[in-house]
């Protein structure tokens, strides 16, 4: 493509000039959303602007996607498509307590085998995880967190946010690079915000953090340009043609010298004193700060030290956020209601007399199960406190001081039956939580119906939150198995009303011919899952996708599964008397085996085809940890191959662990491995011992 130099229809003067404005003006949006030193009037800024617009418009090929006219926002999108992270975007672990740092600052330096480590403190700014994608320095991506391995594409969106540069502005730039950050509403602009809704006879948004998480997930961008986000970076996900800083400090100030907005605040911490007195100044500021904050991000600052730490289940070893103490406030309990569950967990809630608190007005609020409300000794017309953990979470913490009872007050005890089917409820022995099994549940089923979809389960592609709800609320399925009937009710798919999705007029938005055949597609392929993802898609109480794959091996097929006592599922290694109970109880459950049986007339009617190990496979029963890339199996092959010859696959090592293969470009987990005394073996060890041979 040329150039618009190299363009004969464009002036060379021309496209000079709008080179330089592009320049200008990028320069001048710098200085005044991130560096907050304006050089110029907002009048002059607006005289550039205008003047780079109109060159645009006489000739196309002058724009750019840096151009800065490409922040204003463009027509809506259909809908948001899915982006899969190259690394994972993960959540971090809380602290609430100078014992719980502690602690886990002590596991850090246990893994490390180190007296001493520095620390990086950062504030925990209260929005939206994004990451954002440059190629060549230009913005090419921003993506939300989502579940963490895939997120929405809100590219369009970022472009409307000032403090996002659509260029970085240093020559040292990696060919691509992903930043992250975290895109908030500033409080004073959320407050004006607020009055120019209420001026337009809108109503007011109550919670800052939920606004700028809405106006971000717009499918119109020209929306979200309306609403006057920022956004602060803190971190690099991945790069490539370049190198990582050395430290979480460096990279911090790599960010500036690329043009991106980094929080002054950040602290350097050697000792755990450091790192509280660093809590106690941005608790100190928290009310003074222009944006919301609920703690202190704790990181450790050497980047080969995290990448050797690595991460537990989805969360980082490296790095914690010190939580800042929940507000409370008195309210009264009006009533105990129940919320069933995906897996038909009965859930008690306090419904309570509206009181502000944490930022919001709370109504409602968790009691998490029948024990915690009975130890709490909470009862219906109590004043009670309310706080909200973490400032998310609205909480009853207990009775307040002075609660006075009448003579009919009662302690609580969970209904014997499911308040929304009437079906018995269940308990296994020595677990806190009751249970509905009936999987016809409505109140359970919506939940039900997008875990069968995940990409975990069945990985059925478009059926997610909004197609679920609407394809319940439309009457076209009433369990799971229904979904495989809906290729005979093709012009009723495509016609379904997605609730909280709305064409630029306000009309309900269809879910179309197109998104309709893309369900369907995904329906039938997801005819080919295996056993023990059809297994963990159903909702069976405490079936996640290792005792799915143990069910699978020892059981074989979906009928001799639902046919298996308690006793015969006690007996497979791996599954407890708790467990083998209450996948009894559902199996027992007649809605559930006319589910079963409809899946298998449909056509999910998988059969597990692994061998049984011979009894003396040199990995059955063994515990085996894979790390770095393997040349002969992919991760997942490796692992599947461990469970089928009878091992468990683990993702993190511990003194159970009995063998980490270690591959090439191996992380942490090597380290780990020697630390603890666990054996290394190569991949050609590996292959060895799964051929029933030794490892030499």
């Amino acid at each position: 493509m040329l150039s618009a130099e190299a363009d004969n229809s464009v002036p060379g003067h021309a496209a000079k000039r709008a080179a330089w404005l592009r320049a200008e003006l990028n320069r001048h949006n710098h200085l005044y959303h991130v560096l907050s030193h304006p050089e110029i009037s907002d009048e002059e800024y607006d005289a550039l602007m205008r003047e780079l617009r109109r060159l645009e418009e006489a000739h196309s090929q002058l724009r750019t996607p840096d151009s800065p006219t490409q922040r204003t926002g463009a027509p809506p999108a259909p809908e948001f498509r899915q982006v899969e992270h190259p690394v994972p975007l993960l959540s971090l672990s809380n602290v609430f307590s100078p014992e719980e740092l502690a602690a886990w600052h002590k596991r850090v330096l246990d893994l490390l085998g180190a007296g001493q480590v520095d620390m990086t403190c950062e504030l925990k700014v209260d929005g939206l995880a994004l990451a954002v994608t440059y190629e060549s320095g230009v913005l090419a991506r921003a993506a939300t967190r989502g579940d963490g391995v895939r997120g929405e594409d809100v590219t369009q969106n970022v472009r409307t946010i000032r403090a996002v540069p659509l260029r970085l502005s240093s020559r040292n730039v990696p060919g691509i690079v992903e930043l992250r950050g975290e895109v908030y509403f500033p409080k004073a602009q959320f407050s004006r915000f607020n009055d120019e809704r209420e001026a337009a006879g809108l109503p007011r948004y109550v919670n800052a953090r939920n606004s700028a998480s809405g106006s971000l997930r717009q499918l119109d961008s020209r929306e979200t340009a309306k609403a006057p986000l920022d956004m602060y970076f803190y971190g690099i996900g991945y790069l490539r043609g370049g190198e990582m800083p050395a430290t979480q400090w460096d990279l911090l100030q790599t960010l500036r010298e690329w043009g991106c907005k980094v929080n002054d605040w950040a602290r350097q911490a050697r000792s755990l004193g450091e790192v509280t007195a660093a809590y106690e100044d941005a608790r100190s500021r928290r009310d003074s700060l222009p944006l919301g904050i609920d703690g202190v991000v704790v990181k450790v600052d050497r980047l080969d030290f995290q990448q050797r730490l690595g991460y537990v289940g989805r969360e980082p070893r490296w790095a914690t956020a010190y939580k800042f103490p929940a507000e409370q406030a008195v309210t009264r309990l009006r009533k105990i209601s129940v919320n069933v569950g995906r897996t038909g967990s009965l859930n008690p809630f306090a419904e309570l007399e509206p009181v502000f608190v944490g930022g919001v007005t709370v109504s409602s609020a968790t009691l998490h199960n029948e024990d915690d409300v009975r130890r709490k000794d909470i009862r219906e017309g109590d004043l009670v406190i309310v706080q909200r953990a973490g400032d998310v979470i609205p909480q009853v913490a207990g009775p307040a001081p002075g609660n006075e009872r009448g003579p009919d007050s009662r302690p609580y005890s969970v209904p014997g039956a499911c308040p929304r089917c009437g079906q018995p409820v269940f308990r296994d022995e020595g677990e806190a939580v009751v249970r509905c099994v009936n999987a016809r549940c409505p109140a359970q089923f919506e939940r039900l119906l997008m875990h069968f979809a995940s990409r975990g389960a069945m990985d059925i592609e478009g059926l997610g939150e909004k197609v679920a709800i609407a394809l319940i609320t439309a009457g076209l399925v009433t369990d799971v198995a229904d979904v495989y009937t809906l290729k005979e009710s093709r012009e009723q798919l495509a016609g379904l009303n997605l609730a909280n999705e709305a064409g630029a007029g306000g009309e309900k938005r269809r879910l179309g011919e197109k998104r309709a055949d893309t369900v369907l597609a995904g329906i039938e392929l997801s005819k080919s899952r295996p056993l023990d993802r059809v297994l963990m898609s159903l909702g069976i109480p405490h079936i996640g996708s290792e005792n799915a794959s143990l069910l699978a091996r020892n059981f074989k097929s979906l009928n001799s599964l639902m046919l298996a006592t308690a006793e015969e599922l006690d007996a497979v290694e791996g599954i407890g008397p708790e467990i083998a109970s209450a996948v009894a109880a559902w199996s027992a459950n007649p809605v559930n085996r006319e589910v079963v049986a409809k899946l298998r007339a449909a056509g999910v009617n998988p059969v597990d085809q692994t061998p049984e190990p011979p009894a003396d496979h040199p990995l059955r029963g063994k515990t085996v940890v894979i790390t770095g890339t393997l040349q002969k199996y992919s991760r997942q092959q490796a692992q599947d191959a461990v469970k089928a010859a009878g091992g468990k696959a683990a993702s993190s090592v511990s003194k159970k662990t009995d063998y980490v293969v270690v591959g090439q470009e191996a992380g942490s987990k090597a380290d780990d491995a020697r630390r603890l005394g666990v054996r290394t073996i190569s991949e050609a060890e590996f292959a060895s011992l799964l051929a029933g041979g030794e490892a030499h």
